[in-house]
Order: C-alpha cells, then sequence, then structure tokens
C-alpha cells in the first residue's frame, strides 16, 4: 500500500500489470480514471479496481489529492522503490524542471512485469 499526495495533472502513463490487480482509494480530493475503455470520475471516498491485464491510467483532477494504490499480490512497491523518490516531508515537492525519462521508466517498468502502452492522461 502506497499512500499518494499529489497536484493537479499528476498520474500515471497508460499501462498494463501483468503480475498484479491495481485498487485505488481516493481520501481527499478527486482522480479520473481510464480503464479498459471506461472513464471514471473519483471523488473522496471513491474505490477504483484496475485489473491486471487490463490498461488504465488515472490522473488528478482537483488541486491535489490524497490516495491510497494498492497492488496485490505484492511486488509493485519494488517498481516505486526502483522508480521513485521518497518524500522528504508530506507536502507537494516542486515541479520537476526535467522532461521525464520515457525510455528508462519503460524499461524499469518492463522489469516488473509493466508494460506502458501509452503517455499519461485520459485518452480520448
Amino acid at each position: 500500500m502506497i499512500e499518494h499526495l499529489a497536484p493537479r495533472g499528476s498520474g500515471s502513463p497508460l499501462h498494463v500489470h501483468s503480475r498484479e490487480d491495481e485498487w485505488f482509494y481516493v481520501i481527499e480530493g478527486e482522480l479520473t480514471f481510464w480503464v479498459g475503455g471506461e472513464t471514471i470520475v473519483a471523488p473522496a471516498g471513491s474505490f477504483v479496481f484496475g485489473p491486471k491485464g487490463i490498461p488504465h491510467t488515472f490522473l488528478v483532477s482537483s488541486e491535489e489529492a490524497r490516495f491510497l494504490l494498492v497492488a496485490e499480490p505484492a511486488g509493485f512497491e519494488e517498481f516505486m522503490r526502483a522508480v521513485g523518490e521518497p518524500a522528504q516531508r508530506l507536502e507537494i515537492p516542486p515541479a520537476a524542471t526535467e522532461p521525464p525519462d520515457v525510455a528508462g521508466l519503460t524499461a524499469a517498468a518492463a522489469q516488473f512485469g509493466i508494460e506502458i502502452t501509452g503517455p499519461p492522461g485520459i485518452p480520448a
């Protein structure tokens, strides 16, 4: 289980898990999900399921959001450790000044059975 605090526009690239199911619980704010072709607006108190084998993505659609991400079975947390940076404080850090390393993220994801299939954002 991972707790996230994220600003508007944060999210994940479109991806597919081959090893684990993923679920989200929105504590504060609002997220918009795209799961297998369905768009889901999820305000605080919402639960959204992203099953393995089904493409999904999400974006923070409020000013900021706090949410839980759980992946089952365990192992996804190792991917997050490999590509993430632990927060020093419970606050949103300054925006990145460099573009993300898409090739590096895609390669790291593949090592953990995750296929990046598109950019961040809700598909049209």
